[in-house]
């Protein structure tokens, strides 16, 4: 039997905007319908690095989970150079815990004019590496997400894995509120991403790493992991992932196919055992209305849960274009239905 034994299928857009490229989800219910937390900038802008520097976080709603989605606000947007998230909100994580809805997400700031056209690759990286993860914090769904005005985790020092950024939170809120946060780093531009992991007793922080070495390492330098999503089952007593099968090289990593959602699980956050069949979902899309694509991309993945505490829809930011990050300038969320296996 396999550990999620779930399938992803009829496939819909649950988000486009004809405006905006949009990139990753988030999605809650709360107070009578889906909230979905968005990145997205100017389409007129162009994809390529403009995440980096022109990315703000939106809010969108529904009656259905699968959509579609309505813009209703910015809840992020530019705040000035002096914070470390002044001009930039990507990367959503939303959460609620006792009362309280928590968003994570990564910021950047840097200094020069704000890009309207494609920088040099050495800001490109510059800027890539002010990334810091951020906890905003609202007392309703619809309140003002109030930001924390320091990082929630800070890099390292030159002598670790992960000196040079945190960004790609990916949280599970226990219900007495101690906080695993996953985060992604690496240690020098063109290194191997890797994910680390930090806890918390409360879920705005202070965090901590809980081990001082990535999880979910790969011994082979071409093959590593991103985009997680994690999750606890207080019933099995396992932390769940579902994360980016990624690669260079050549080399097809843990799957044998690149850009496919895989599932591994823990009893600790810390070592985590990956299933002989692990494949959740692939960039190949069965759609509801019958047709089968085969997507550039299917990344920053977000899980929604029924009221049973089920997997129930499997969301995913994707494009037009068969080839990876060539959207043809559009980009969308799909959300697929879960179906028991």
């Amino acid at each position: 039997m396999k550990e999620f034994s779930y399938r992803a299928d009829n496939a819909v857009i649950a988000l486009e905007s004809p405006s905006h490229y949009i990139w990753d989800c988030s999605v809650i219910y709360a107070e009578g319908k889906y909230h979905m937390f968005s990145s997205r900038w100017p389409r007129e802008l162009g994809f390529g690095w403009n995440w980096v520097y022109n990315s703000e976080i939106a809010h969108f709603v529904s009656d259905k989970p699968e959509g579609p989605y309505t813009f209703l606000r910015v809840v992020l947007p530019r705040r000035g150079r002096e914070y470390f998230d002044g001009m930039n909100t990507h990367n959503t994580c939303v959460r609620y815990w006792n009362g309280k809805y928590y968003l994570y997400y990564m910021g950047t700031t840097y200094g020069g004019p704000v890009p309207s056209e494609e920088q040099s690759p050495e800001r490109n990286v510059e800027v890539w590496n002010r990334k810091r993860i951020g906890i905003a914090v609202a007392d309703s769904i619809y309140g003002e997400f109030v930001r924390q005005d320091r990082p929630a985790l800070e890099p390292r020092g030159c002598q670790w894995w992960d000196c040079t950024i945190t960004t790609n939170p990916a949280v599970a809120i226990l219900p007495d509120g101690k906080t695993y946060m996953i985060y992604k780093s690496r240690s020098h531009a063109g290194a191997t991403l890797k994910l680390g992991i930090a806890v918390a007793d409360r879920p705005d922080g202070p965090f901590t790493r809980l081990s001082d070495e990535p999880i979910l390492a790969m011994e082979h330098p071409d093959m590593h992991v991103e985009d997680p999503f994690l999750w606890y089952d207080a019933q099995r007593k396992k932390f769940c992932v579902i994360a980016k099968d990624d690669s260079k090289n050549g080399h097809y990593g843990v799957t044998g196919e690149w850009g496919c959602g895989f599932y591994a699980e823990s009893d600790d956050c810390i070592h985590f055992h990956i299933p002989e069949d692990p494949k959740v979902f692939s960039r190949t899309v069965h759609w509801a209305d019958g047709t089968t694509t085969q997507q550039g991309n299917m990344e920053r993945t977000w899980v929604l849960f029924d009221q049973a505490g089920q997997p129930a829809y499997l969301f995913n930011a994707s494009g037009a274009g068969p080839i990876p990050y060539s959207f043809e300038g559009k980009t969308y969320v799909v959300a697929q239905k879960f179906e028991k296996i």
